[in-house]
């Protein structure tokens, strides 16, 4: 088994590397600091994993942020929607071929699952606006978030689309893992309260590990362009 981390954060990187070689000894761990939040370090990951000559099988988009303040990319992208939605974007198309080429090379159907969230419902396509994000007054962090995961969820379908006019052995899906224990928020809003409510709250949020496996159960799905909630699949209209 070999699998290719990118993380920003290579700390926690290497000890995602320690908790999966403990399972599984033999497995090979790759990392590359990335940056989803920039172009540049998107591609610069992208070029590194191709340059490994490595097949492609899988591809979990998960990376995620949440903000109550405006802050933007160095690319001038407001932040959220540049973690969430467009690094993930950015990976997938310049992935994208090699996973086909590997699929018709090994005959193993690839597959590509978006990290996503039901709180893409909170946002309506039509009412789908990021002009209102890029102003520190009608800034609003969940609009933001949610605006990212339903961008998630249109990608996959159209991506699913360009792969059904190809007869491409690949598929792609969203997940809505369920809540997670991951400290999103926490980032965010910090204090006392919140610590409190966190320390409550964290005794019922699924752990990373949990959310790790429902993502692997999604993975060898056959059908795509679908979303689902933890295993159960949802309708998106």
């Amino acid at each position: 088994m070999r699998i290719v981390i990118p993380a920003r954060d290579l700390t926690k990187a290497a000890g995602v590397k320690e908790v999966i070689q403990k399972e599984s000894p033999n497995a090979e761990i790759i990392i590359f600091e990335t940056d989803m939040s920039s172009f540049v370090s998107v591609k610069r990951f992208c070029s590194g994993f191709l340059a490994l000559g490595l097949p492609l099988n899988i591809l979990i988009n998960n990376a995620g942020i949440y903000s109550q303040k405006l802050e933007f990319s160095e690319d001038k992208i407001e932040m959220t929607f540049a973690t969430n939605y467009l690094g993930h974007y950015l990976m997938t198309e310049l992935l994208l071929e090699k996973m086909i080429e590997t699929a018709e090379q090994t005959g193993i159907q690839g597959r590509i699952i978006n990290l996503s969230s039901v709180i893409h419902s909170w946002v309506k396509r039509d009412a789908f606006c990021l002009q209102k994000m890029l102003s520190p007054k009608n800034y609003d962090g969940t609009r933001a978030y949610s605006q990212s995961k339903l961008a998630n969820i249109l990608h996959v379908k159209e991506i699913a689309r360009q792969l059904r006019a190809r007869n491409a052995r690949v598929t792609i899906n969203a997940v809505h893992p369920g809540i997670v224990k991951t400290g999103i928020l926490r980032a965010s809003y910090k204090g006392f309260l919140t610590d409190s409510l966190y320390f409550i709250a964290s005794k019922l949020l699924k752990s990373t590990s949990q959310v790790c496996q429902r993502s692997l159960v999604i993975s060898p799905v056959k059908k795509d362009s679908c979303t689902y909630r933890q295993t159960q699949r949802l309708q998106v209209r």
